[in-house]
């Protein structure tokens, strides 16, 4: 039991191998497997698994991958799909490396270890990410014979925010990093959104919150993960509502997890979690940089736009690229064929098109001196027309931004301004929160498939507010960043407020022959991009204020990018309403100072939500300029 938990850990958290890859036997045939106890300036030493080349006759650069998802399971030659077939039969020194304090590697595992700037190799207790990986390329570069003297970095999830730690003070042999489905900020993405908890990640907490007693290589927290009992919870959402307060959860669950301890103990965006945001570090870069990831990552979607945005603006010298294509996260890793993400199809042979298309050659010319691809900077898939476009930088100026307010009769304006003298109500009971998938599931680890889902079993709920465009008699192409400018008034002291951005298809539309007979495309309101926002952050997410209720108030939020096409006779929909349920954890609606510790069954109460006619959904260019437009 223990080997098949810590397995679908490392399959849902780190693309790592379960089974043998196909390309197992080239590897076994091409090369040769040893292990390393690299030693840093500290005296701890990190486990590394090496794949050397047998061919001796020619030199190789390094291509590095740190993880906190055990290194071990790349041991026997198996790859997992990433390092791809490609890079695997073009030749390089593959590394992978637990980081300090995980499986096999000495020293204490820290949460998204703060950046320390500067790199003072005589320094020997300001020990950061940047350091370590600094020290794994030196001694590599001294000890690993027939390298090239250049190394590359790349890694997906939390590994590529071990790539992204690694660009500040970088080691000057690291000449081309590619964080994909990077974590910049553990407050905006994975397990928070905008201040807001995500309730559905409870159960993954067990992967990072306690220390190993001895070096392993398997997993030593499933006796915690089993405290769930996962398999035997059919309906997900009954489960999370039957487990009322999150304050139970501490107690049946999290009580001796030191980052559920960190979460609950930092309910607020202060130092704990400002320190650990890897954005305003990224600078002094002057290599070449890669970021990856997909428009469907319900884990990891803030990090790879916001670490491109980053670089771009603070690095003139950086060669910044950035890939966004039709992808769940780590999507790009493994090619399904026929490319569909939940119910949604998008094209053939995707993934492989950019393992071998970019990624392959982006590491090519950086370390090998192959011809230079000419990468554009920002290479975006159109989730709406279904095709790659290639833009100069992201946001693109050639997409001119669109305004959509509202109306009476549940009407989208486009580029048109609604009435402040309107209003539209709903009444928001956490006791009875809209669920955030259209289909029961059980107790997921971390969500996906909603980001595409089918919309139609919200918007006829009264609790939410929803408004559709007429039918276009052209296409509309919606990209760039997105500002939601809401004007409202609760009667309680406290909300959630999710805005949602949805393309809703044609009755004329063809059923998908590869899809259940219950999945119909006719009318289907496909999720395009949503966002949850915690009311009580309006002002700032260090410092959060209550609500004056009845008062009219303003709260405005950016959601992630999008580039998207609704196409001629499609409509345009936006939904608002307060619960999202158990995708983020319900907001009692009256005001506590912790909801973690503090909120109590009877704290949860109905709350009559009113949005007026003069708020806005704007969308496109750089409105939000990269998260400029976030509360201090």
């Amino acid at each position: 039991m223990k080997i098949f938990v810590s397995l679908i850990i490392s399959l849902q958290l780190a693309i790592i191998a379960s089974g043998q890859n196909v390309d197992s036997l080239y590897m076994r045939e091409n090369y040769d497997q040893v292990e390393h106890f690299i030693p840093m300036r500290d005296g701890k030493k990190l486990y590394t698994l090496l794949y050397i080349p047998k061919d001796r006759s020619k030199s190789y650069p390094i291509l590095l991958n740190r993880t906190c998802y055990n290194a071990s399971g790349y041991k026997n030659w198996k790859t997992g799909g990433h390092p791809s077939k490609y890079l695997v039969r073009d030749g390089y020194i593959f590394a992978f490396q637990d980081v300090r304090g995980r499986y096999q590697s000495e020293g204490e595992f820290t949460t998204m270890t703060p950046n320390i700037p500067g790199n003072d190799l005589n320094n020997t207790e300001d020990i950061d990410e940047s350091s370590d990986t600094y020290d794994a390329i030196a001694w590599m570069l001294e000890n690993i014979p027939n390298n090239n003297g250049k190394v590359g970095q790349f890694g997906i999830s939390y590994p590529g925010f071990y790539t992204a730690a690694a660009l500040p003070n970088a080691h000057p042999a690291l000449v081309a990093s590619s964080p994909q489905a990077p974590i910049s900020d553990f407050f905006f993405d994975d397990f928070h959104h905008m201040g807001a908890y995500l309730q559905s990640y409870t159960y993954a907490y067990a992967v990072f919150g306690y220390q190993k007693d001895s070096l392993t290589d398997k997993a030593w927290y499933t006796d915690q993960l089993n405290r769930f009992d996962r398999n035997k919870v059919v309906n997900g959402y009954e489960f999370h509502l039957n487990l009322g307060p999150l304050k139970n959860v501490t107690e049946k669950y999290h009580h001796d997890n030191f980052f559920w301890k960190e979460t609950i103990d930092h309910p607020n965006y202060d130092e704990f979690w400002q320190k650990r945001n890897i954005l305003p570090h990224l600078r002094g870069i002057d290599h070449a940089v890669l970021t990856v990831g997909g428009w469907f990552d319900a884990e990891d979607l803030y990090g790879p736009l916001n670490i491109y945005k980053h670089i771009e603006r603070n690095n003139p010298k950086a060669k910044n690229s950035l890939i966004m294509g039709p992808w769940s996260h780590g999507g790009w890793a493994r090619e399904q064929g026929k490319h569909y993400h939940n119910h949604i199809y998008f094209g053939d042979s995707i993934s492989t098109h950019y393992l071998r298309e970019i990624e392959r050659k982006f590491f090519a010319h950086h370390l090998k001196g192959a011809v230079n691809p000419k990468l554009p900077e920002a290479y975006m898939f159109d989730t709406g027309l279904k095709q790659w476009k290639s833009f100069e930088n992201w946001p693109s100026p050639s997409i001119p931004p669109v305004k959509l307010g509202f109306t009476e009769g549940g009407k989208l304006l486009i580029n048109q301004d609604g009435s402040d003298k309107e209003k539209f109500a709903y009444t928001s009971d956490p006791n009875k929160p809209v669920p955030y998938r259209s289909e029961i599931e059980g107790l997921t680890f971390t969500p996906r498939a909603y980001m595409t889902d089918d919309q139609r079993h919200a918007s006829t709920r009264p609790d939410v507010l929803t408004f559709t465009s007429d039918v276009l008699d052209e296409n509309l192409t919606l990209g760039g960043e997105i500002l939601a400018k809401l004007k409202v008034a609760i009667s309680s002291t406290d909300a959630d407020f999710i805005v949602k951005l949805i393309d809703v298809y044609p009755d004329t539309t063809a059923q998908d022959p590869n899809l259940p007979s219950n999945i119909v495309l006719s009318g289907y309101q496909q999720l395009v991009r949503a966002e949850v926002f915690r009311g009580r952050f309006r002002d700032s997410f260090e410092k959060p204020l209550p609500f004056t209720p009845n008062k009219k108030d303003e709260v405005s939020f950016p959601l992630q990018d999008i580039l998207h096409t609704f196409k001629k006779g499609h409509r345009v929909m936006i939904q608002i309403h307060s619960t999202w349920f158990p995708y983020i954890d319900r907001n009692p609606q009256k005001y506590v100072e912790n909801i973690y510790k503090d909120a109590k069954k009877e704290d949860f109460v109905k709350a009559e939500i009113t949005i007026f006619g003069d708020s806005k959904v704007i969308v496109g260019g750089n409105i939000n300029s990269a998260t400029s437009a976030l509360p201090k």
